[in-house]
């Protein structure tokens, strides 16, 4: 199977996050049917990509990552050139 045909499950965690007049795409997701681990990945306004290097043992636990990250760096700091986080 290629990527191009690879399905995901999307956590209810994942949609629009908004703080500071700021809007992010947040997606929590893994592959479909699957037990595997979770993905972060954040896209901003420009469309840019952050995705996390690591992967998460639940989608609760990929969306706490990232509120802290939001809380710690400022939901600004996804308008910065994308970068790959470190878990």
């Amino acid at each position: 199977m290629t990527e191009t045909e690879q399905k995901f499950e999307f956590s209810e965690f994942s949609g629009e996050f908004v703080d500071d007049d700021v809007t992010v795409i947040l997606r929590i997701y893994r592959p479909a049917g699957t037990n595997l681990d979770w993905t972060l990945e954040v896209f901003d306004e420009e469309g840019n990509t952050t995705i996390w290097n690591d992967t998460f043992d639940t989608d609760r636990d990929a969306f706490e990552e990232f509120l802290a990250t939001v809380q710690r760096d400022g939901i600004r700091s996804f308008l910065d050139e994308p970068v790959q986080r470190l878990h």
